[in-house]
């Protein structure tokens, strides 16, 4: 994963800033896609029924799965806008949300998405579930225990509040309080970043850790933290729901893509997966689906699997 030499260098990612609905309370996230207004009165997510079914790609999917008709998915809903619970209290919404749908529609299905831990999810899958979708960036590490196929790519940036009132610089993490998502790359590179300053005879980084994004953002414009690091939609998002309590600062690092997670012994439904992405990445809807959320140009021309750091 990802270490210190890269929270100091600036990737080649350009994300385009989200335009979303702002709340003004990180605790309260709506979809805020385009669509109509659903029953309870937030904007509807894509409409995966508006993407028709692939009869060659369904053929391609497990007798199993086929047999199912649904595709359960473990994913972490606690980390907007890529997936997170709509003000409804049940339903899951976001960019990932919307993709995952895609796919299972081109592949005759719907997808089932079960809320987990994030951590939990990489192991329990081809066992509790057919898939992971969970804002996973590919590395070498999880590609040794799963297949991943990418379909986006985004990189990590920090957040402060507003005026940066603790004066924290990127550039110089020894010391700072910093506040992420637990078992998040943010997570590794911060944990690496703080065992260099201990070596280094430096006050190390305190890293805070919350089991939901939400509460990282709540945290930081309440004062608690000096920063909150994510990846760089994330933090994008965070400066939009909060009315601007929150900014960026930095650069954006690292660019790295994300990936669907599939289990290493199934080669019919990673295949399958692999074909329905790389056909909403071909027609467009991936894209429609990212333009939902603000964030078109992140999507990857090629599906591809199990990519080298």
């Amino acid at each position: 994963m990802r270490r210190l030499p890269a929270l100091t260098a600036a990737a080649a990612l350009t994300a385009a800033a989200l335009v979303l609905t702002a709340c003004t309370d990180a605790s309260q996230q709506t979809a805020g896609n385009t669509g109509g207004s659903d029953e309870a009165g937030t904007e509807a997510s894509f409409d995966p029924s508006t993407v028709e079914a692939d009869e060659e790609l369904a053929a391609m999917l497990p007798k199993e799965i086929a047999d199912k008709g649904t595709l359960s998915v473990g994913s972490d809903t606690a980390y907007a806008p890529a997936e997170f619970i709509d003000v409804d209290g049940k339903t899951p919404v976001g960019f990932d949300i919307d993709m995952v749908n895609a796919v299972a529609a081109v592949l005759g299905l719907e997808a089932d998405v079960q809320t987990a831990a994030f951590d939990g999810i990489i192991p329990a899958i081809g066992s509790k579930y057919d898939l992971g979708v969970s804002a996973f960036t590919i590395t070498d590490e999880r590609t040794a225990e799963a297949n991943m196929i990418s379909y986006a790519i985004a990189g990590s940036q920090f957040g402060v509040a507003a005026g940066n009132p603790d004066d924290f610089d990127p550039e110089s993490l020894c010391g700072a309080t910093v506040g992420v998502q637990t078992s998040t790359i943010q997570d590794d590179e911060l944990t690496a970043a703080a065992k260099d300053c201990e070596d280094d005879g430096e006050e190390p980084i305190d890293v805070v850790r919350y089991e939901s994004q939400a509460d990282v953002t709540t945290n930081l414009v309440g004062g608690k933290l000096q920063a909150m690091y994510a990846d760089s939609p994330i933090t994008a998002y965070a400066v939009e729901q909060t009315s601007g309590e929150v900014e960026t600062i930095g650069e954006i690092n690292d660019a790295a893509p994300y990936g669907v997670v599939v289990a290493q012994d199934s080669d019919e439904l990673t295949e399958a997966v692999q074909a329905a992405l790389q056909k909403l990445i071909d027609d467009g809807t991936l894209e429609e689906i990212f333009a939902g959320w603000g964030s078109e140009d992140v999507v990857v021309d090629e599906a591809e699997l199990n990519p080298a750091e």
